[in-house]
């Protein structure tokens, strides 16, 4: 007999429970959420991630952004051009290779940050998730956890 899953589904007599999958397959839903959140004020999640983490006043070089958000370097390197070129982000020097040259948010990148911000806040609400503040708070600590985990090394073959 077919088990009923927390989500209201189905699932056959047997099946192993994959929470990974199940946070791939939520991630999917919540990157399109998110992706018209942004795309409400004209920026991209990258862009968005960029400009977040710009916001507290440290210039940060394109490999730390990259390592801030979780992108690799040269997909950074795309988005840091569209964010000069729109005049969101500022760049302290010509850079190249070997060189640091640290970004930085520019008035213009803080207004439209200000102008996304309610929507990121609106989707980020527990009931909007389905979530009371209490469990929301459990499943940053649980998300948090278990990148933590796997990005020190944790996963397939760490055992």
């Amino acid at each position: 007999m077919p088990e009923t899953r927390p989500d209201g589904g189905t699932r056959p007599e047997g099946e192993p429970d994959l929470p990974l999958w199940e946070l791939i397959q939520t991630s999917y839903v919540v990157a399109r959420g998110f992706t018209e959140v942004f795309g409400a004020v004209g920026l991209t999640p990258a862009q968005f991630g960029v400009l977040a983490s710009l916001a507290d006043g440290d210039d940060l070089s394109q490999a730390e952004l990259a390592r801030a958000i979780m992108v690799r370097p040269q997909s950074l390197g795309e988005v840091a051009a569209s964010l000069i070129e729109r005049g969101l982000v500022e760049r302290d020097g010509p850079g190249g290779r070997g060189r640091r040259a640290a970004l930085r948010i520019t008035e213009a990148g803080r207004t439209l940050l200000g102008r996304a911000l309610p929507g990121v806040l609106a989707f980020n609400a527990p009931r909007v998730m389905g979530l009371s503040d209490t469990d929301a708070a459990e499943l940053i600590r649980m998300l948090r956890a278990v990148r933590n985990t796997l990005s020190s090394g944790g996963g397939p073959g760490s055992e």
